[in-house]
């Protein structure tokens, strides 16, 4: 193996160890009885080995490389930087209420879907239980130690917080906890029993009263929930701008790209308007999109059913559009009910790669008759197909490549594949009719609105009610929809900038290559080449894009 391939599978083992359930949920081998170390030793030891491995990346001689010796190191050193940045910002310390930043909750998202194939994940699945204590105890005292230096969360993601654990702690009987194994194993059920009794729902409510009992009282208000109100919060956004964009763009530059796409986005609306609603005028268009009873679900059943039929459809013009097309098939799913009453709209879980898990599409069903009919067909062609199941499905079967590279946690990559989809579907003729591409513009206004909104609440100290109004006047997303996801900006700060970045510069990469190859331009061609290398930062995608249109001359 070479130096650089040493280095990609190096990272990946502190990675792991840093991180124990990401091996667990791939289905790959690893230590499956360890939770992660949140504690601010374990913290800087592993900012050290990051640096270190970045470090050794960039001083590599890569002058007589071959290609994809260069971007396997690429990738290495911008991952390594990244996690830096991620630690440096230290949303450990005061992440208190969402699945996909806060370290208590994700706990209850990520432990639920680990396979129990065999006795080794049975019993590591027990020990992992034990520990639930430690960890937490472990969060808790993060979080007073940051508090104590004015690093606090806004009182209603503390709400949030509270919210969360009162769903679990309320519902012991259905507990996502109480997993069963794929084998016999005796005494497990006793005994993972026992583990949530006597020591996780404690846990949980020893976490739960910590967040009522210490930090509710002195929670940040909604006027002030962003990171600019904290200290070094300048610093700690500008880290996670660069972690989840993989660019170096400011804050300004990312606000005022948004407000210019939500001005175009507003030509489209009222083209669409004229011919279907018999008005421009954006504000009737919008109130007709909210307001229609006709354009709401009956219930969560017919909503998962319209979102497997336009995965169907999906799968079946694919391969005019892509040459590569994954082995599985993708599943459906609701998400599940401790998580879905302040979660996201959807989401997706890639499969395990030992074939025990499939690719999976997580809808929200909570409060069905309150969700839209017409963005259905856009979120699933994003999370499912030609999106995210793609995507993520391709990476994991390029197995000649280093493992890094096909399971790089690049979020501008990853979701601006998914929101590039989205107009692809529509190039595709995937759409049923226009109320569907209403649909279409319905989520590019809410990612357009999310470069306006994250960074006006993170960097330019919005409140969350401007928040809530700007999205309000801008995307025509229902009203749960549009707290939920302000409430997640809040939570998560920068995650939500990736998409519409993504976005941006896999359509730049694409335009730039069909001027420069003309009619030799290949679009299944194309496509194969960005998802073809695994996850890739953007600067680094775009030297593959370009070395691969000079190769097609």
């Amino acid at each position: 193996m070479n130096e650089v391939d040493r280095l990609a599978d190096e990272f990946l083992d502190v990675q792991f160890a840093a991180n124990p359930l990401i091996p667990s949920l791939l289905g790959l081998p690893g230590d499956h009885g360890r939770l992660a170390d949140h504690t601010a030793v374990g913290a800087a030891r592993y900012r050290a080995a990051y640096l270190d491995l970045a470090s050794r990346a960039a001083n590599i001689d890569m002058t007589t490389g071959d290609h994809e010796r260069s971007v396997t190191r690429d990738v290495v050193i911008q991952q390594a930087r990244a996690a830096v940045d991620l630690i440096d910002a230290g949303l450990v310390e005061f992440a208190v209420s969402d699945g996909l930043s806060a370290p208590v909750q994700q706990l209850l998202i990520e432990l639920p879907v680990v396979t129990l194939s065999d006795e080794e994940r049975v019993k590591g699945f027990l020990a992992r239980l034990s520990a639930v204590g430690e960890y937490t105890d472990a969060v808790i005292e993060r979080q007073r130690s940051a508090a104590g230096k004015g690093l606090l969360p806004a009182d209603f993601l503390v709400d949030a917080g509270i919210a969360y654990m009162d769903r679990y702690l309320g519902d012991p009987e259905g507990d996502p906890l109480r997993l069963e194994p794929e084998i016999e194993v005796p005494g497990f059920a006793a005994e993972r029993d026992r583990l949530l009794d006597e020591v996780v729902r404690p846990a949980f409510r020893r976490y739960r009263d910590f967040l009522a009992g210490e930090l509710r009282p002195n929670a940040q208000s909604a006027e002030r929930p962003g990171l600019c109100w904290l200290p070094d919060g300048e610093a700690k956004y500008a880290a996670l701008i660069r972690a989840h964009t993989t660019t170096e763009r400011s804050a300004q530059d990312l606000h005022d790209t948004g407000l210019e796409l939500i001005e175009r986005l507003g030509r489209e609306y009222r083209e669409i308007g004229g011919r279907e609603f018999g008005t421009t005028d954006l504000n009737e268009i919008f109130a007709r999109l909210r307001t229609d009873p006709a354009l709401r679900w009956r219930d969560g059943d017919e909503l998962l059913d319209a979102a497997r039929a336009a995965i169907t459809r999906a799968e079946v013009l694919a391969p005019e559009w892509f040459s590569t097309i994954p082995a599985q098939s993708c599943e459906v799913r609701p998400v599940p009910e401790t998580e879905a009453d302040d979660g996201t709209i959807a989401y997706y879980f890639p499969p395990a790669l030992d074939g025990s898990r499939p690719g999976t599409y997580f809808a929200n069903t909570y409060q069905a008759h309150e969700r839209f009919r017409h963005t259905s067909e856009a979120i699933a062609f994003h999370e499912a197909v030609p999106g995210h199941h793609f995507q993520l499905s391709t990476a994991l079967e390029l197995t000649e490549l280093p493992l890094l590279r096909r399971i790089a946690d690049v979020n501008s990559y990853i979701e601006g594949w998914g929101l590039y989809s989205e107009r692809l579907a529509d190039e595709m003729g995937l759409y049923s009719d226009d109320i569907a591409r209403f649909g279409m513009l319905t989520q590019d206004s809410m990612r357009a609105a999310r470069l306006v909104v994250d960074t006006g609440l993170h960097a330019l100290g919005w409140s969350r009610q401007q928040a809530v109004d700007y999205l309000t006047a801008n995307a025509p997303m229902a009203a749960v929809e549009i707290e939920a996801e302000v409430d997640r900006y809040a939570a998560n700060p920068g995650q939500a900038l990736s998409y519409m970045v993504g976005r941006l510069e896999i359509q730049r990469m694409r335009a730039e290559a069909e001027v420069a190859l003309g009619d030799r331009f290949d679009i299944r061609g194309f496509h194969d080449v960005v998802l073809g290398g695994g996850n890739l930062p953007l600067s680094v995608l775009d030297g593959v894009v370009t070395s691969w249109v000079a190769g097609q001359g």
